[in-house]
This record gives structure tokens, sequence and C-alpha cells, in this order.
């Protein structure tokens, strides 16, 4: 600024701050005391890599967020199976729907609303959400499609204590 004071959230260090919340404005309207802890409430954060729009601006809305739509999609048509009495199935299809989500988040440079955090962590959650959805689902009795024996012994452990 050409009048000496320094811009709003830079302190006279040249550190960020940010306005601490019981601090009354002065005069001028800066804040009598600032902090370098992090407002209640910002502003304005940083959005997550990757979550710029899959198609083009030009595109219709429904088509500029396709890689969420069709994890949602694919989430909804298992959870109306699982409602529709084909649980294992239902519940097979949320994971692999969210396990898709996790492979869409890597492969893709924009995923739209599908990026939430940043690419490692949102391929992390959703990859250890849909595995362990898809996993419990193939375990589910009777007649699990799949068997781990430690499981079942750690499930007879907790249950004929």
């Amino acid at each position: 600024m050409s009048d000496g004071r320094t811009p709003e959230g830079i302190g006279e260090s040249g550190e960020p701050t940010a306005r601490d919340a019981v601090s009354a404005p002065d005069a001028e309207g800066r804040p009598r005391r600032v902090t370098r802890r992090f407002p209640l409430f910002t502003r304005d954060t940083a959005r997550p890599e990757g979550s710029g729009r899959a198609a083009s601006g030009a595109a219709p809305a429904p088509a500029r967020q396709w890689p969420m739509l069709a994890v949602l999609g694919t989430v909804g048509l298992g959870l109306l199976l699982t409602a529709l009495d084909r649980f294992r199935v239902g519940t097979l299809l949320v994971g692999i729907a969210l396990l898709g989500g996790a492979v869409l988040r890597w492969l893709l440079p924009g995923v739209g609303m599908l990026a939430v955090r940043s690419r490692f962590t949102d391929i992390v959650t959703y990859g250890v959400l849909g595995l362990a959805i898809a996993l419990l689902a193939l375990m589910v009795q009777p007649h699990p499609w799949l068997e781990i024996p430690f499981f079942k012994d750690a499930l007879h452990f907790t249950v004929d204590s």
C-alpha cells in the first residue's frame, strides 16, 4: 500500500496474521490485537487440488460434474438394491462405487465436487471406506462369498467369551 500500512492479514514482519475474534477494532477498523491463530470462520479456503470442472464451462451442469454423479448414481443404485432385499449385492455396489471414486480421483486431473480434500486424502478415504464396505458385503452371513479365518476367529473370541 502506498500509505505505509500493511495489507489486511499481513503483520508488520510480513507474516500472515488473522484478526482475533475477541478483539474490538480501533478507530481505523484494524484489530487492536492480531494473532497467528486461525480465525473460527474462514472466508477464503483453498480449493482442493483437482476440484476444477471435469468438463468445460460450456457444458451443462450435470456434464461438468460427471465423476461425482457417477459415484452418487452407483451408490444410489446400491442403496435401492439393498432396500429391495438384495443386501449383499447392494452393499457390494456401494463399496465398488467408493473404490471407483478413488480411482477417478487418482486418474483424472479435474473431478469437480468429487474432490473434497487433497488428492492423497481423498484417494485414501474413498479407497479404505470402499474396501471395507466391499469386504464386509462379501462376508455377510449366511453363506458368505468370502471367508477370512482371522475375522471368524475374532468373532468367535468376542462372542464366546
